[in-house]
């Protein structure tokens, strides 16, 4: 008798190369969806300049310029083009770097973000860090003692982030911190003795300085950022603090923390490894969109503390009808939007288990 073996099935391919292939897909889409969220942006600012009940011309040349002065200076924008046209050349000077003159500053709209982000950046970050190292710790707090104290409190500071006017708290915090107690460095981003100290590198003050040995330069700005991003941080913890009670009490329901708690796992273990690490994955989405929203909502901060920043520069461009400043911030405003909302998806599947 002749046997008859059967065929070797194909070895399956490698899980690493599987993982590739996946991660691959993935941020192709990703990068799919922010091609055409850039593109939506580029029209939607494009279509507001024309919109806006401003003349770009007077804004250049002034209402009183001969009829001769606008027709060329109306020529020499382009606006004689069909719109096709005119949004075609929006878009390649938008990735030129080129948004435009200022007609406040008189300086390349670009130069003046470049100036004016770092500040905002800073402001913000600071704000967010301070927002997740108390809002998360009281929310996992809040979520595991649930209708206790500790409970209370969260709720408290919660509807005291979400009441409060940022304007109100700003001016007490100055009025108590810096006025009367004096714990705190006033309005600005540097004592007037240390502004010729510090070279702009990054924009940073606080990382310029420390770049170049200016340390009591770095503590006089560390002070002069504190009060404004506490500020900002109360309402980032007032959000996070209460998506973390939220989702972490969702957790602590589900039946794989009573069969960990069974199984005689410690109570630190089955909260912080078991409920926060499926928490985090919604959790990284909440935390980036409290960033975005203080990187983008912190105008009336920045124009209490005399914050050099882009919200502030973003508000005196719309009171100047400075069209191509309020254009060029929105764009920054909506790029950084859609890299943080890129980078927190990408985190967030790698912080799920079921991505891996």
């Amino acid at each position: 008798m002749v046997s008859i073996t059967a065929p070797t099935p194909p070895a399956p391919p490698p899980r690493a190369k599987n993982g590739v292939v996946r991660w691959a897909k993935i941020l192709g889409r990703e990068l799919t969806t922010v091609a055409i969220t850039i593109f939506g942006l580029l029209l939607v600012t494009f279509l507001i300049a024309r919109v806006m009940p401003i003349d770009p011309v007077l804004a250049v040349v002034g209402d009183r310029a001969p009829a001769d002065v606008y027709d060329k200076a109306r020529l020499a924008l382009g606006l004689d083009k069909p719109y096709w046209q005119q949004f075609a050349v929006y878009i390649g000077k938008v990735f030129t770097g080129d948004l435009g003159t200022s007609v406040l500053t008189a300086q390349k709209v670009t130069d003046d973000i470049k100036t004016v982000f770092p500040a905002t950046l800073e402001l913000a970050t600071l704000g967010t860090l301070i927002g997740v190292a108390l809002g998360v710790p009281l929310g996992i707090l809040a979520a595991v003692n649930q209708g206790r104290w500790i409970d209370q409190i969260a709720r408290v500071i919660g509807l005291i982030g979400y009441s409060i006017p940022v304007f109100w708290l700003g001016l007490m915090g100055l009025l108590l911190f810096y006025a009367k107690l004096g714990w705190v460095a006033g309005p600005g981003r540097l004592s007037i003795a240390f502004e010729d100290f510090v070279t702009p590198i990054t924009g940073i003050v606080m990382l310029d300085a420390a770049m170049q040995g200016e340390w009591e330069a770095v503590r006089d700005a560390f002070w002069h950022l504190i009060l404004p991003a506490s500020v900002l941080g109360l309402l980032s913890v007032a959000y996070i603090s209460r998506m973390t009670r939220s989702f972490m009490i969702t957790e602590l329901q589900q039946q794989y923390v009573v069969a960990a708690r069974v199984k005689g796992l410690s109570e630190w273990r089955v909260v912080c490894g078991h409920a926060l690490g499926n928490a985090l994955v919604p959790l990284v989405t909440v935390i980036a969109l409290s960033y975005m929203h203080l990187l983008e909502g912190s105008v009336l901060t920045e124009t209490i503390f005399a914050w050099p920043g882009l919200g502030r520069y973003l508000t005196n461009a719309l009171l100047n009808a400075d069209m191509n400043a309020v254009l060029g911030a929105t764009l920054v405003v909506g790029a950084v939007f859609i890299a943080v909302n890129l980078f927190s998806d990408i985190l967030g599947r790698l912080a799920d288990p079921r991505a891996r």
